[in-house]
């Protein structure tokens, strides 16, 4: 992106490069009136049946989050009305992979499809959009507790380990999602499609850590109840953007189960409802319960655990020895002892030395570009960790720039070679430096010989923490996968054109609550050339009814629509519910 907008908003101005590369420009100006009809239709509703079942801050927090009723959020005003509270808000392409998504929450920054779903997918779409990101997410996180746990929730995120299957399978639900929304698309591709989605779902493997934290948000950020088993109320995006799933959710036949860490053990599938709900008493249980999920975590168990899920993953990693060093790289090999306690550490491809997240001068990709590999643990007969000794302990081992040390670790590996300089910070020491250096593990077997360079040992008793990704991203340019499969946006032919008008023209009617008059045309040509229009219709019928006017006009549109139910079963629901919508409607008020 050459150039990059942040609304001025603190959160966005903050995000770093590997997390701007998913932006892409809003384009206010390419929503359709029937976009905007889509929104007002699905927020009114929401606002009809949600005030009743939707957690308490659901309806207040709509205008916390610059949400009015009448059209679709501008990203501008959303970020004015965010940064009041702490957040920002930023638009993307469809799903981005989970870790970036992860990292988006940690930086309190409100991840939101651009599109709109289809009219003729105005209950549910599989497709992230804008009105599952703005009406579902952003209304909740105007409570203080529930942001909390949406950051923290974010920062967990962001240090778990997935896996190559993982990204299969985000690849697959991303391509399924674009096919579903469409205007014409092949029914076979979406078969094929649907049944990869199936396939990759049912041979995952043992899930990793970003699947299992994937399924507790599921259950809470995009499904969660909070309240009673018996009335619970309603604070899941999912739900709270879904008019179909909203209501549904509420009968007995959906099972309702209290919300512990007993949760990741159940998985999900995005294209149906769901069989069960989890309720939380508190957003203070949901961070209880992430706590002692993340403390099964690699990122908190390091050792040979996180090594051998970093192995396994094949993905950038970053080991973090007990000195505070952060290595960052492919780790492909370790050894551990009969304690299982790791005792060396391999990675190969170009790997970057960190502390504090931040690179080491002269310690990036190109330096180590062909891996980094050393020791782990304590030296014998040396009680304190290697890391610990004051600069004089290490003189007198011979630790010093230009003298020449030997260093036997409790493992058996043996490291000789002239000292080139020691790093320490805080009081530890986390590299020494060795020029004509050998390094032997306890069977004779030669680790580095000196013809290979100079080489970089790290220090460290332990490795105390082992996450996906690099420590400081943005030196490691640690490209967060991107997808090459673009969203579809349509051209729009004559007639859709003409349709779009005859929507814009009610619209402004009712707007400008101007002249009326006119909207006996505008359904005369919705008649002759629009025949499957069923919502341009509906909202004509609302402003007769609401003005009082034109009875015989009002009457016939309403025959039109209670015809359509009958002969379309699946608008059955949608015209019936705009119909008591007409007769209760929203309150003027509310359409901020």
């Amino acid at each position: 992106m050459s150039h990059f907008n942040d609304f001025n908003n603190p959160q966005v101005a903050a995000l770093p490069g590997h997390l701007k590369q998913f932006i892409v420009d809003q384009h206010y100006e390419h929503y359709t009136p029937i976009d905007h009809a889509v929104w007002r239709y699905v927020m009114r509703q929401n606002y009809s049946y949600l005030k009743d079942v939707a957690y308490y801050p659901y309806i207040p927090g709509l205008t916390k989050a610059g949400l009015t009723i009448e059209r679709i959020p501008n990203l501008q005003e959303m970020n004015n009305a965010l940064a009041k509270i702490g957040w920002g808000a930023v638009t993307v392409d469809g799903f981005i992979p989970p870790a970036a998504f992860m990292e988006y929450q940690a930086f309190r920054v409100l991840v939101i499809a651009a599109d709109i779903r289809q009219l003729r997918h105005i209950e549910y779409t599989p497709a992230p959009d804008i009105i599952h990101e703005s009406a579902g997410h952003a209304p909740i996180i105007a409570d203080k507790d529930y942001h909390e746990y949406l950051s923290y929730f974010g920062s967990i995120g962001a240090k778990a380990m997935f896996s190559a299957q993982d990204f299969e399978l985000y690849e697959a639900i991303r391509e399924l999602s674009i096919l579903k929304e469409m205007p014409d698309a092949d029914e076979e591709a979406i078969k094929k499609a649907e049944e990869l989605v199936a396939y990759r779902q049912e041979n995952m493997g043992e899930p990793s850590e970003m699947a299992l934290l994937s399924r507790l948000h599921w259950w809470t950020v995009e499904y969660g109840l909070i309240g009673t088993l018996e009335q619970p109320k309603i604070y899941g995006a999912g739900l709270l953007s879904s008019i179909g799933e909203s209501s549904s959710c509420m009968n007995p036949e959906v099972e309702k189960l209290w919300y512990t860490a007993d949760a990741v053990n159940y998985s999900y599938d995005i294209t149906k409802p769901q069989p069960q709900l989890f309720v939380t008493p508190t957003f203070q249980n949901l961070i209880d319960v992430l706590e002692e999920f993340a403390n099964t975590m690699s990122f908190r168990r390091g050792g040979t655990y996180g090594l051998t899920k970093a192995v396994e993953s094949k993905n950038t990693c970053t080991a973090v020895y007990s000195s505070g060093l952060q290595v960052s790289g492919i780790i492909t090999d370790f050894k551990s002892d009969k304690e299982g306690n790791p005792y060396f550490i391999k990675t190969t491809r170009p790997t970057v030395l960190s502390l504090n997240n931040k690179q080491l001068p002269g310690h990036g990709k190109n330096y180590h570009q062909d891996g980094f590999s050393s020791p782990v643990g304590k030296l014998k007969n040396i009680n304190s960790p290697l890391e610990d000794l004051s600069e004089e302990e290490l003189d007198n081992m011979g630790i010093a720039k230009g003298k020449t040390a030997t260093l036997d670790f409790e493992s058996g590996i043996t490291v000789t070679g002239t000292v080139k300089t020691v790093l320490s910070f805080l009081d530890k020491t986390q590299l020494i430096t060795f020029a004509d250096c050998t390094v032997i593990d306890k069977k004779g077997q030669v680790l580095f010989d000196p013809s290979w360079g100079v080489y970089d040992m790290a220090v460290g008793e332990k490795i105390v923490s082992v996450f996906c990704g690099a420590a400081d991203k943005e030196a490691f340019e640690d490209v967060v996968y991107k997808s090459r499969t673009a969203t579809h946006h349509a051209d729009y032919d004559f007639k859709t054109k003409e349709l779009h008008k005859l929507y814009q023209q009610v619209r402004n009617c009712r707007l400008k609550q101007g002249d009326y008059s006119f909207l006996g045309n505008v359904w005369l040509k919705l008649q002759s050339n629009h025949h499957n229009d069923w919502l341009c219709a509906l909202e004509i019928l609302e402003m007769l009814e609401h003005e009082n006017i034109e009875p015989l006009l009002a009457a016939d549109i309403r025959q039109f629509l209670e015809q359509k139910a009958k002969n379309e079963p699946e608008l059955k629901k949608l015209i019936a519910d705009g119909f008591y919508l007409i007769a209760y409607p929203v309150e003027q008020k509310l359409v901020f």
